[in-house]
């Protein structure tokens, strides 16, 4: 089943830390910023500072506006995200402090519970068709920065996810005929973003 989300139906909330608000896309059902399993969000950055704590949780960080920003993980480790598209992938728990590069950014956040979702975030900034095996315990998103998404499914059903939406893939067992189908995704500088999910009824 493909679904897809307006920015219409986004939420703002404040930052765990409330030094900030983001935009929420989309989160698991019966869930908030305390309790999740998996969330899809928008931030601003403006000032250099300390991330939220998210113990217990992975998170995949995609630079989407701006010049850039550099990551520290207590202390130690560095990722310098300069380009749009580039991702960092970090512990939520750890001490993450970021420094900007040369005013605000945006980021995309992909944040998964440890032990129950395994994250797969794939990036394109060229036009491409990609072809993606969706099993019927998983979760599919696709989101544009420029441009329109084509969506076609096993149905052979086409749909046009406009700029600034986003579409969320889900297929349950009496739609599918066996553990898998495939779905084919076509855009440019797209974020798709695939969730596995562990012992967890779609």
């Amino acid at each position: 089943m493909l679904n897809i989300i307006s920015p219409k139906d986004f939420k703002t909330i404040p930052w765990k830390n409330g030094l900030g608000e983001t935009t929420e896309l989309a989160i698991n059902e019966h869930a908030n910023l305390d309790n999740f399993i998996w969330r899809l969000s928008i931030a601003s950055v403006v000032n250099d500072g300390v991330f939220s704590d998210f113990s217990g949780y992975h998170r995949n960080l995609v630079l989407i506006e701006g010049k850039g920003i550099g990551l520290q993980y207590d202390g130690k480790n560095t990722d310098h995200l300069v380009n749009a598209l580039d991702v960092a992938s970090f512990d939520g728990g750890s001490n993450t402090q970021g420094q900007l590069v040369n005013g605000a950014i945006k980021d995309f956040n992909i944040i998964t519970a440890h032990g129950k979702v395994s994250p797969h975030v794939h990036c394109y900034v060229e036009p491409q068709k990609v072809v993606l095996n969706i099993a019927k315990s998983s979760l599919c998103f696709a989101y544009s920065l420029s441009g329109e998404i084509s969506v076609e499914t096993f149905q052979s059903e086409t749909s046009t996810v406009s700029v600034g939406s986003l579409a969320k893939l889900s297929f349950n067992a009496k739609e599918l005929k066996g553990n898998l189908t495939h779905v084919t995704i076509t855009g440019e500088n797209m974020i798709i973003v695939q969730l596995e999910l562990k012992n967890i009824e779609l």
